[in-house]
């Protein structure tokens, strides 16, 4: 078990964690996930002392192992790690590189960590290649070495950082059904990974990672098809999201109009709908709100979903119910039905901004 306790951890300017606090069980396979940046690998790190907390503690199996004087040496055999870049060396042979830590580190013989790298080459699939170097295996297999040399530590968990986000997509699979392979053996397992279906299917906990700690957790059923959280919910389905906040009428209109344009450029939205949302935020807000709000508060939100190639554009505003799709102005109404897939406004009193407008464009 690793028992995960406010932990922190800064660097000069930047705090990637800020509180983290975490149980991880016994034959638990978690999924890491969130946006780049976000400390996902500086978590992984930190659990076993690659990187030491700035405060904070982690224990695993009930020892501190941010207290001074633990043996980091025997941490780090019982929490195997799997980088990213495989780290394998490239003087010695594919055998040599599974066999050297346990020799080292366990105290093996030759005879007998060879005996045992080639149980665990041939559990990945490589043992024949225990006799080439690192240079001769594509990057797919030089990862499953890497994974080779991690399982004969015989480790309680295995720490996986991005394992295939250094691989040609067609070497991806290859290194994937291994992973699989082992929790199908009931390995402990935190993977922090980019590949969502793969997390998806593998996994039966999930951490999104934001904010300087756990965001939200849950199930996979949970977090991939009910997110409770609106950032975990944008991420999943990848969102890409602009908002715009205007709080009086004399507001930079064609700044807002340029910043439209500059968000769908930047994310490739196509050119008719991004003339649509130009349009959409034009006769909304620009004719019909701002004319009737004394006052105005508008919040503008656009979620683009590249994968389902659809837009959401949403207008808060606050003041008492006025659902201003069904006001005078014929003309601007007719616009934006003539542009949206559909139109729809709600009232929520409870909500400091009330009255809501939300449009989809396709």
């Amino acid at each position: 078990m690793i028992e995960i306790s406010h932990l922190r951890k800064e660097y000069d300017g930047v705090v990637p964690l800020e509180d983290v606090n975490a149980v991880i069980h016994d034959g638990d396979i978690i999924s890491v996930i969130g946006p780049s940046g976000s400390g996902k690998s500086t978590l992984l790190r930190c659990i076993n002392m690659l990187e030491k907390p700035t405060s904070g503690q982690v224990l695993i199996n009930g020892v501190d192992v941010t207290q001074a004087g633990c043996d980091l040496g025997k941490v780090r055999q019982k929490t195997g790690m799997v980088f990213q870049d495989f780290k394998l060396f490239g003087h010695l042979r594919v055998i040599e590189n599974v066999m050297l830590a346990q020799v080292d580190l366990l105290g093996l013989s030759r005879q007998e960590a060879y005996d045992k790298g080639m149980v665990y080459l041939k559990t990945v699939g490589l043992s024949e290649k225990a006799m080439n170097y690192p240079e001769e295996l594509s990057g797919g297999q030089k990862q499953r070495a890497a994974i080779a040399r991690t399982l004969a530590m015989e480790p309680d968990t295995i720490l996986l950082d991005e394992p295939t986000s250094a691989l040609d997509p067609n070497m991806v699979g290859e290194v994937q059904a291994v992973i699989r392979k082992l929790a199908k053996m009931g390995k402990t397992m935190i993977i922090v990974t980019h590949e969502m279906n793969f997390a998806r299917a593998i996994c039966n906990r999930v951490f999104y990672i934001d904010e300087g700690g756990i965001y939200e957790e849950g199930s996979p059923e949970q977090i991939f098809g009910h997110p409770l959280k609106e950032k975990t919910r944008r991420f999943i389905h990848r969102l890409k999201v602009l908002e715009l906040r205007i709080r009086h009428k004399d507001y930079d209109f064609p700044a807002a109009q340029a910043e439209i344009i500059s968000y769908s450029e930047k994310n490739q939205i196509p050119r008719r709908m991004d003339t649509h949302l130009q349009l959409a935020f034009e006769e909304l807000v620009q004719q019909l709100l701002i004319p009737s709000l004394e006052d105005p508060d508008i919040l503008v939100t656009i979620e683009y979903s590249e994968e389902r190639e659809k837009a959401i554009f949403t207008v808060l505003y606050g003041g008492e119910k006025v659902d201003i799709t069904a006001g005078a102005d014929e003309l601007a109404i007719t616009v934006l039905k003539g542009v949206a897939e559909s139109i729809e406004y709600s009232y929520h009193p409870e909500e400091d901004l009330a009255n809501k407008v939300v449009m989809s464009f396709t």
